[in-house]
């Protein structure tokens, strides 16, 4: 268990004294964020604010993980792996869209084929490795079986489990980068995520199929590969996702960039999947469920009938425009997603209090 604290303490660590370092450095490159003309007016005032800066926990998440293994003197394992080089590949394929648009001064970067393209061939290297490595007991990281609070039914199979794979890896990456509209409410929104996935992967671990001689009832065990690296991987980010907060808070003096929001994303789809709550995830992030389903609502009513249901699309602008300040729709967006995680925790204790 003390890997998981030092690696949320080195994460958090990290992005403190890291994030101010790395804003000096992208403000003397010119790396400042490019903001739409068509977006709330109040929005001007952050062109120019640097941006890219989901570097700056990336990184710090990275090494927070292998500096918590170096110094317990544990070895790094396949699932807390796997889930941290999906981060890591979507992270760099929003590093050069933002680099484009950083570039290119404008608001769209990668066209939409290529940012696809990439997504794509990160997600698809995830989802077939992940269906590897099996250990002692037959596990591999990821199952053919879908899941809820732990697997159900029958396999699906290799070819539509990466199609499943997929889908979750981009809904999740593009809700994050959905929901990166205002100061602090992504980052914030993934801290709560990300103390959830924690509290998960310790309770998995201790309730642990290959513990079952131990344990008080047997048939309510879960069968998932490294639920312990789990919730480091998650530790890690919870912490660097808050020191990241303490610069990206309202007045933010950096974003986090598609370079963080994908990242972000794809860290929650890898970790859903890994441990097998993959629905559950739906209920765990739930702000960006709705934040994303808000967008489908707009252009779908918009191509049937010519109207519009919000008055802008996220639904962050909509309370914006409606003359809500940015502060008070970050608050109230974080108290939305904190009670998505509350319900989602409840739901996945309910699940296993119902085995006993």
């Amino acid at each position: 268990m003390n890997q998981i604290l030092f690696a949320g303490v080195i994460g958090l660590f990290l992005t403190l004294i890291g994030t101010p370092l790395l804003i000096k450095l992208l403000a003397r490159k010119g790396y400042g964020q490019y903001i739409r003309d068509d977006g709330p007016r109040e929005h001007a005032s952050k062109r120019g604010t640097p941006t890219m800066g989901g570097i700056a926990f990336i990184l710090a998440t990275v090494a927070a993980y292998f500096l918590a293994k170096v110094i317990t003197g544990q070895p790094p394992r396949f699932s807390g792996l796997l889930v941290l080089g999906l981060m890591v590949g979507m992270g760099m394929v929003g590093f050069l869209d933002d680099y484009i648009k950083i570039v290119k001064r404008r608001s769209l970067g990668l066209r939409a084929k290529a940012k696809m393209a990439g997504q794509l061939i990160v997600g698809i290297a995830f989802a077939v490795l992940s269906l590897q490595f099996a250990d002692n007991r037959g596990n591999t990281p990821a199952s053919t079986k879908l899941s809820f609070i732990t697997d159900f039914g029958w396999s699906i199979g290799p070819v539509l489990f990466v199609v499943w794979a997929l889908f979750m890896i981009l809904a999740m990456s593009n809700g994050v980068n959905l929901t990166d509209g205002l100061d602090g409410l992504a980052t914030g929104a993934s801290v709560l995520v990300f103390g959830a996935y924690t509290f998960i992967g310790v309770w998995q671990y201790q309730e642990s199929c290959a513990n079952a001689m131990t344990l008080t009832n047997p048939g309510a065990c879960y069968e998932v590969r490294d639920p312990l690296d789990l919730a480091i991987v998650s530790s890690a980010l919870m912490g660097a996702c808050l020191g990241f907060l303490w610069w990206n808070t309202s007045p933010a003096k950096i974003f986090m960039g598609d370079t963080g929001s994908l990242a972000l994303g794809g860290v929650l789809a890898g970790l859903a999947i890994c441990s097998r709550t993959e629905l559950l995830l739906a209920l765990l992030g739930g702000l960006f469920v709705l934040i994303t389903m808000s967008v489908i609502i707009q252009v779908g009513s918009f191509r049937l009938t010519g109207k519009r249901v919000f008055r802008m699309a996220p639904l962050q602008h909509h309370f914006e425009l409606k003359g809500w300040s940015e502060v008070l729709v970050v608050v109230r967006f974080w108290i939305i997603q904190g009670i998505c995680v509350i319900v989602g925790l409840g739901i996945f204790y309910a699940g296993w209090a119902a085995d006993k």
